[in-house]
């Protein structure tokens, strides 16, 4: 009996060793993506408190000649397909030639990261969108000029889109749902803490209520 009754202390501390581990763990990842977004939650939401200055960014270049010739053997291919009734690349999601592509990051100061191509019968058009701005490059096919045009938002802008995950990528598009799973998990286990320590402090209970109720009545009552 001595052996049953010691193991049940052991076993609820474990339990509690495992429950603060956890809980400190899952706040420690999450501690600066809560601070961001709990951050841009606020500019966000007074969005019109912290307006920036756009800041726009014009560039006017010529193809070279063997980038011109490879870009017009690129289109006519694209067109080609798209007239044959072809579904698969280049005319689904047409991407520039690597060559030009490489050309372009490093002449304008870009990734253009294999985003698609509009391709039409006079020009080319890639859309570059960004976190807190947009872009945009037009090459003339006839002539190989070319036309690029960056806003810029600013700096609040650009976290506000981050928040959104907004033209953000696959890898920030990631991190946003480990962040998500690691709150949930602080979340859980501070509720599973609670519960233990909740015995010794009787405003436990009337306080974590409030925290469901109250957001709960904004939404029925207040929010239309």
């Amino acid at each position: 009996m001595n052996a049953v009754a010691s193991s049940k202390p052991r076993s609820k501390n474990a339990w509690m060793k495992t429950m603060h581990q956890w809980h400190w763990v899952s706040a420690a990842i999450s501690l600066a993506g809560l601070i961001l977004f709990s951050i841009t939650g606020v500019t966000l939401n007074n969005a019109a408190l912290f307006e920036g200055n756009a800041k726009t960014t014009q560039r006017e270049l010529v193809l070279p000649t063997d980038m011109h010739n490879d870009l017009q053997s690129w289109a006519n291919t694209v067109a080609e397909a798209h007239a044959s009734g072809a579904t698969s690349p280049p005319v689904g999601h047409p991407v520039l030639p690597a060559n030009l592509e490489n050309w372009l990051d490093q002449a304008l100061g870009i990734r253009i990261a294999g985003r698609p191509a509009e391709v039409s019968a006079d020009e080319v058009y890639v859309s570059l969108p960004e976190p807190g701005g947009d872009a945009w490059l037009a090459i003339d096919l006839a002539t190989g000029d070319l036309e690029y045009e960056r806003i810029h938002r600013g700096a609040i802008a650009y976290l506000n889109d981050l928040h959104k995950g907004r033209h953000s990528g696959i890898a920030w598009r990631w991190f946003i749902d480990i962040l998500a799973v690691a709150c949930l998990v602080f979340a859980i286990t501070g509720l599973v803490l609670l519960k233990i320590h909740g015995k010794n402090r009787p405003m436990t209970w009337p306080v974590t209520s409030a925290g469901v109720v109250i957001p709960v009545l904004l939404m029925l009552l207040l929010v239309h």
